[in-house]
């Protein structure tokens, strides 16, 4: 059986990084540090994923002409400790460099801008597992996408176009299911991130897993033509 190669787009916060208390904590120090209302826990876990300035406006009600202080108060913070407290989830990297091994081409599509998601593959030793890395312009005020991860995706579609013959989305947030069906592309659903079953089954993932083992399994089925795809929970 020929087997095709792929191309295999990672979320990166909740997919391959879990960013716990340096993404939810670093977001609740700036805004009590501004004296601005600091949502829940089930709410800050909500802002893992989205652009941030959606995020902030939309679920911490930021007033928007205070979403840039706050930003980059909690910027700030996040260079100088919260990229060194994240860590690679269990076995994710090496599923990811196995992926390599095997010829296939691995890229990184994230709504966190697009230079801040080097940094902190860099500081995470992954960053040359990847092809190319995608996000937000790093002017995040002027990069909050309407579209989610639509065009993230796309622009990392374009940028391989030609050198794969499948591609597919890993992500944690249904922005990663929709922004994946947007370009035609299915989605699986990591359960070790930030989204929920109740999220997943509204969005519809081609299936959800729960190991990075599962994961590669899965992924390397959508290297044989002839093998359908279950969808189902790995």
């Amino acid at each position: 059986m020929k087997n095709t190669r792929l191309l295999v787009l990672f979320d990166l916060d909740g997919t391959l990084v879990d960013p716990e208390g340096a993404i939810t904590g670093g977001i609740a120090g700036a805004l009590g540090k501004l004296g601005l209302p600091v949502p829940g826990p089930a709410d800050l876990r909500r802002m893992v994923g989205p652009a941030l300035v959606r995020s902030l406006v939309d679920i911490a009600k930021v007033p928007e002409n205070r979403v840039d202080e706050v930003i980059s108060l909690y910027r700030a913070a996040y260079r100088a400790h919260g990229m060194a407290q994240s860590r690679p989830y269990s076995g994710v990297a090496d599923a990811v460099a196995e992926l390599v091994n095997r010829g296939h081409l691995v890229a990184v599509a994230t709504q966190k801008p697009e230079t801040l998601a080097r940094e902190l593959l860099e500081v995470q030793e992954m960053a040359n597992l990847f092809a190319s890395i995608h996000g937000s312009p790093d002017n995040e005020l002027a990069g909050a996408a309407l579209d989610g991860k639509r065009t993230i995706i796309g622009q990392a579609l374009a940028t391989h176009q030609g050198n794969f013959d499948r591609a597919l989305m890993v992500g944690d947030r249904v922005h990663d299911i929709e922004g994946a069906a947007a370009n035609g592309l299915d989605c699986i659903a990591v359960a070790w991130g930030f989204g929920s079953e109740r999220e997943f089954e509204a969005a519809g993932p081609a299936t959800m897993v729960s190991t990075a083992g599962s994961l590669l399994e899965h992924i390397l089925a959508y290297a044989e033509p002839a093998r359908a795809v279950t969808r189902g929970r790995l």
